[in-house]
């Protein structure tokens, strides 16, 4: 059951495809308090519909959803997902992928997040798979492909610019011309395209791993992942490795060794750079004091992060943001 902290009306466009098929748009989250509201009939829309979400919202839970296969962004703010009970964030230029039937959680802790959801039929999304998977005589003889769905690493990504390009232009659309059925399937084409390339870079990545098993490099590296995506989420904290192993199954020495040979670093070093990155985004696109950036991005003190900051970038924070 969600519950919303404020009421929020719903927009609601439907339209007939040329081939039958009624897409579903929300501009504002759904009031699931508001009397007469059918939870049954609304979530069964998901998996028969792309559905799109491109919303504003203040203050929202889910505590339990079951979905289909998904593609979540934010453009404002930061949405948290509870995922096989650890938590993380998705904040700007950051993506997540969520496959079929994955239970989940979802919140929003402050006001104006804006958020990007899309909800991919599953008959649509299979067929893009198969165009980017069969060659054109296999498609000839069967044009629905016929492939299963794919299974993703649900991990936090970096959007591209070629993906940023993408959702610029199809957000652009959207709020600038509505909804229109023909639209949205020649951006979502393009949008799962990059998805499969997205899966296929996992899946190299994954054989990084040092096992023997093609299983049991895929499991680690999904472990390895739960751990990053900690870091990713939680880098204004103080994380503790011996906490950060145990939730993502993997002992102390394992998570070290395995991570640098997947990721090329290790974890605390992962961390000081994705503090620094967070840090260096705050000097370009805000006025926030320098002292008020360091705590805010996890240093003990200025002085620290200062040190930190020119090692990484060769200059002192403030006189970067003068270049900036």
């Amino acid at each position: 059951m969600c519950r919303n902290a404020q009421k929020y009306v719903v927009k609601e466009v439907s339209c007939m495809s040329c081939f039958g098929l009624t897409d579903m748009y929300f501009t504002h989250l759904p009031d699931h308090s508001k009397p007469g509201f059918d939870e049954h009939a609304h979530f069964s829309k998901f998996k028969k519909y792309n559905i799109i979400f491109n919303a504003v919202s203040n203050y929202v839970h889910c505590d339990h959803h079951v979905g289909c296969l998904s593609f979540k962004t934010v453009l404002h703010g930061e949405e948290w997902y509870g995922i096989n009970n650890h938590q993380l964030a998705i904040r700007p230029g950051q993506f997540l992928i969520l496959n079929d039937d994955q239970p989940y959680s979802c919140h929003i802790d402050e006001e104006g997040v804006r958020s990007l959801s899309i909800f991919f039929k599953k008959e649509f999304a299979s067929s893009v798979f198969s165009d980017a998977h069969l060659p054109e005589e296999k498609l000839l003889d069967n044009p629905s492909g016929g492939r299963k769905m794919l299974e993703f690493f649900q991990t936090l990504h970096s959007i591209d610019s070629t993906l940023q390009r993408q959702l610029s232009r199809f957000v652009a659309s959207l709020n600038t011309h509505g909804y229109d059925c023909f639209m949205v399937d020649e951006y979502l084409v393009p949008l799962l395209q990059h998805l499969v390339r997205v899966h296929q870079s996992d899946v190299g990545r994954s054989q990084k791993v040092d096992a023997v098993k093609l299983s049991t490099r895929t499991e680690i590296y999904k472990r390895l992942s739960i751990a990053r995506d900690i870091l990713d989420s939680h880098y204004m904290d103080k994380p503790d490795l011996n906490v950060i192993s145990t939730m993502a199954c993997l002992s102390v020495p394992q998570l070290i060794r395995q991570f640098k040979s997947v990721f090329q670093t290790t974890p605390h070093q992962y961390l000081i750079h994705t503090r620094l990155q967070r840090a260096s985004e705050l000097l370009k696109h805000t006025t926030i004091p320098v002292h008020e950036i360091s705590w805010k991005c996890g240093f003990e003190n200025v002085s620290a992060f200062c040190r930190a900051f020119k090692s990484e970038y060769g200059i002192q924070p403030g006189s970067w943001r003068k270049t900036k």
